[in-house]
């Protein structure tokens, strides 16, 4: 086939691939090095609440490595309606490749992996001594020939992880990812720190570094930009922007002093992009990486945008072609490789 999307399970055509969600955890483990090794209580009925608002650190509901829990929770997925995900678990967040090809057999759910590095504070230390063309091998290396030491191979670069303030080391690490990009022609998704002016910075070192702009998605654009004026801008670059925490509706965000919003105000910034024509731009997720937003402990699952928001969405207003727009086409676009 002359164009592919390479998937855990080998490359697919893709008009195969359905509705997807652009950002994923299925397995990994996210917990900061300063929590590691705690010992903790056990979720339960009456703690995940607390535990998932996280205000209250707790080292265990970030570890997702059970491939029986992520198959029950996929075979939930695609009941309502999910056909593929992108899984964002790359390296110094415990990626599982074979597990995941495990998982997508198992369930018949597409996956497509990412790779690289994320956050410094999440890296093995080693890799302060590592050059740019060093990362971007090990990218190409990730979609070629497979990642973490298998043949699994990924169908994407990133997410790619910034700090706010932007580090050296994560610097490198995009502009190596820069480099994979003009080799591969894979798409490539990034994780801004939590400033507002961190995505535009991004962009412009993409520029400046030969980053393919409309095949970069800026992640997690629900929890950095607030203003339109900003919004609008970064949409002006063409670039792709990635709405990745519905389901989160806590106005506390234990990582910066913001005010979160909830699926309603996504589903209103997105219709504001759409109406000002840049509804090929949009994408939308999730970003499940805590056991508290499974559906096993009490929390909505990854089905949730398919049983409740798309429905809430086509109630304000969003077309058919809207909707396909954003979780088929675009999703389709990005992830299609040309041999």
């Amino acid at each position: 086939m002359a164009d592919f999307v390479q998937t855990v399970l080998g490359p697919v055509a893709p008009d195969s691939l359905g509705a997807t969600l652009m950002h994923e955890h299925v397995l990994c483990d996210i917990t900061p090095r300063s929590l590691r090794g705690q010992v903790v209580p056990p979720i339960t009925l009456t703690s995940r609440y607390d535990i998932d608002y996280g205000r209250h650190p707790h080292a265990g509901k970030t570890v997702m490595l059970d491939r029986d829990l992520a198959v029950a929770e996929l075979d939930l997925f695609r009941a309502e309606g999910g056909a593929t995900m992108v899984e964002m678990t790359i390296g110094g967040l415990a990626p599982d490749p074979l597990g995941l090809a495990e998982v997508s057999r198992r369930t018949g759910v597409t996956l497509v992996m990412g790779c690289g590095q994320y956050v410094e504070d999440f890296q093995d230390p080693a890799n302060h001594d590592r050059s740019i063309e060093d990362f971007a091998a090990e990218m190409v290396g990730a979609l070629r020939q497979g990642a973490w030491g298998t043949d699994v191979r990924a169908g994407l670069i990133g997410e790619i992880g910034c700090s706010a303030p932007w580090t050296a080391l994560e610097r490198r690490v995009m502009a190596g990812a820069a480099l994979a990009q003009q080799e591969t022609g894979a798409a490539l998704t990034i994780h801004p720190g939590v400033h507002p002016d961190q995505p535009a910075e991004i962009i412009a070192f993409l520029r400046g570094h030969g980053g393919d702009i409309p095949r970069t998605i800026i992640d997690h654009v629900d929890r950095t930009i607030f203003d339109d004026g900003r919004l609008f801008a970064l949409a002006d670059t063409g670039c792709v922007l990635e709405f990745d925490l519905f389901g989160y509706e806590h106005a506390y965000w234990s990582f910066a002093p913001i005010n979160m919003p909830n699926d309603g105000t996504r589903i209103d910034m997105i219709r504001r992009l759409v109406d000002r024509g840049h509804g090929d731009q949009v994408v939308i997720s999730q970003d499940i990486c805590r056991l508290t937003r499974l559906r096993a402990y009490g929390g909505h699952g990854y089905g949730h945008i398919f049983r409740n928001v798309v429905p809430f969405m086509r109630e304000k207003g969003f077309s058919q072609s809207e909707l396909d727009a954003i979780l088929v086409e675009t999703p389709r676009r990005l992830l299609t490789l040309s041999r």
